[in-house]
């Protein structure tokens, strides 16, 4: 009998697009009005569309364009294939690309996951079935989500820039309001638990000296309770002896302390003299780390994140692997769209062991490029799409909106540095600074 082969790629369109983000204080810096993306859509010699959505960076968008002719004509159910060809173009990432800063700047994982997941998109649509049948079927119907809070200067950033809309009110009113000291996270936290339902609170933490930011966890714990776990991410900015310090302290609140120190010989000092489960995605962030992570006991738990692990079936065997070796595993997030959540909802539903609720900054964003508009969270969390491939189809009338942002704001890569200085003039971000 002949070989059967599936929809060959036909077209490949890359969209770089800006969407308003507020300005959001982390360890490397502070966040650009313009947070931005890119919209990956590929088309079958039959018609059949696929999308997907990955950080935006200039670098990385000319190698995907560079791939373009290496792919077309590839069918997209031969995944292994088409992701050889791009290890053959760009070969393999090293950890030195991952970088310092609490984003991945990695070429290759983030050109494959982009590839992968409007593949898969299409995949879905020919067979009939959604992403999470094609991981391997729903373990869960719904996907849970942690409030994400973070310091920040007034505003709500893109054309609004540091201005506020008077009459905003709820969770619209708190996303533009200053948030810097303890008793407004507070307010935040409660906004936001209060719009969207979410169970659990995590603080982007790092920003100021390691006191305060432990007195604003010590006054979220008071204004929630005992029964709303809560997290606490310095983005490994913390010396050892800061961690252990501090650690200590939050060791009667914190449902886990996310990356307090740099590097997994760091982190597993102070897992050695903590109590509460350290959770990572700065110092383990991809196969070749695990290794080693396994034999110092580096941390308790993993943030995947299927943009930066290489996809989704590679997030797949990585939860494999942390089933293995007793390792509890999340998801990391970034600014993102609908087509990125959705991607991390379908995966969310498919890993069998989903330890703790998924790091989502979806509330911080205004903007959408899917034609429902914006998800709905119920309680926290997402119902998993039912309709073939991604469940979610692309706006296009909003896509030109976004690419018109992305050629007026002149952004081409994320520089928190740079945004940061624009505030305090001599300001640099600093690998660990308490």
């Amino acid at each position: 009998m002949p070989e059967k082969t599936g929809p060959r790629i036909k077209d490949i369109t890359i969209t770089p697009i800006a969407i308003v983000d507020p300005p959001l204080l982390n360890a490397a810096g502070l966040h650009a009005p313009y947070a931005l993306r890119t919209i990956v859509e590929l088309v079958t010699d039959d018609g059949i569309s696929g999308i997907s959505e990955i950080p935006g960076n200039r670098a990385i968008d000319a190698a995907l364009h560079d791939s373009i002719d290496l792919l077309i004509g590839k069918d997209v159910f031969q995944l292994n294939e088409i992701r050889q060809v791009l290890i053959d173009q760009f070969g393999t990432d090293t950890a030195a690309e991952r970088g310092e800063t609490p984003w991945d700047q990695r070429k290759l994982v983030h050109i494959f996951s982009a590839i992968e997941v409007a593949c898969m998109d299409i995949i879905g649509k020919v067979t009939g079935r959604p992403i999470v049948d094609l991981l391997g079927g729903k373990m869960r119907d719904r996907v849970p989500f942690a409030a994400y809070l973070f310091y920040k200067y007034e505003g709500a950033g893109g054309e609004l820039g540091f201005g506020t809309d008077p009459a905003a009110t709820g969770w619209a009113a708190a996303r533009q309001a200053s948030g810097l000291t303890p008793a407004e996270l507070v307010a935040q936290a409660k906004a936001m638990c209060a719009a969207f339902g979410f169970q659990s609170i995590k603080l982007k933490g790092g920003v100021f000296e390691p006191q305060q930011e432990v007195d604003a966890m010590f006054a979220l714990h008071e204004a929630f309770g005992p029964d709303v776990p809560l997290r606490l991410d310095p983005n490994a900015i913390w010396k050892l002896e800061t961690g252990i310090k501090y650690g200590r302290q939050l060791e009667p609140i914190l449902e886990y302390l996310e990356d307090p120190v740099r590097g997994q010989e760091n982190m597993a000092q102070v897992r050695q003299v903590l109590t509460i489960p350290l959770a990572t995605n700065m110092c383990t962030t991809s196969f070749g780390d695990i290794p080693n992570s396994i034999r110092l006991g580096a941390e308790d738990i993993i943030l995947s994140d299927h943009h930066f692990w290489g996809g989704l079936r590679a997030s797949m065997t990585l939860a494999g692997i942390c089933e293995t070796f007793g390792r509890g595993l999340s998801m990391h997030s970034n600014s993102h769209l609908g087509i990125s959540l959705a991607a991390m909802v379908h995966l969310g539903a498919a890993i069998p062991h989903l330890t703790y609720a998924l790091d989502t900054h979806y509330p911080w964003q205004s903007d959408e490029v899917i034609t429902a508009g914006r998800f709905t969270f119920e309680e926290g969390a997402v119902l998993v799409p039912t309709e073939p491939g991604l469940g979610v189809e692309l706006d296009r009338v909003a896509l030109a909106r976004l690419h018109q942002n992305y050629l007026n704001c002149g952004l081409t890569k994320r520089d928190d540095e740079v945004e940061m200085q624009k505030i305090q003039p001599g300001w640099t971000f600093q690998s660990v600074r308490w």
